[in-house]
């Protein structure tokens, strides 16, 4: 289900909300927030892991499925999955709305 999702956004660098919330329900992308440790600790979707973007490494994102990319409000991600594709990793993808769209249309925090 995920993967026909993840290839209908319109912006082929991003996933759209519902894309997002489905693949956080579904476990089938894994959900890499680039914020900084401390925005992270405020608050984070649930499942997501942490990989700040100053210290990003492309090479230690997960391998085992398609990865969405999440920061505050879009620019970090989209920086991050910039990288990303540079280091040939094409199954990555962000949500350029960010955590406080995400927050704002009600989706869970941890």
């Amino acid at each position: 289900m995920f993967s026909s999702l993840f290839s209908r956004a319109l912006d082929p660098a991003s996933v759209d909300l519902d894309t997002l919330a489905a693949a956080v329900k579904s476990g089938e992308a894994a959900v890499v927030d680039v914020r900084e440790s401390n925005e992270f600790a405020a608050g984070h979707i649930p499942g997501a892991v942490s990989h700040p973007l100053s210290r990003f490494d492309p090479g230690k994102l997960p391998a085992d499925k398609p990865v969405i990319l999440i920061c505050q409000a879009g620019g970090r991600s989209r920086t991050a999955l910039d990288k990303a594709h540079a280091a040939g990793r094409r199954d990555v993808k962000h949500y350029p709305g960010g955590m406080s769209q995400w927050r704002m249309r009600g989706g869970a925090v941890a």
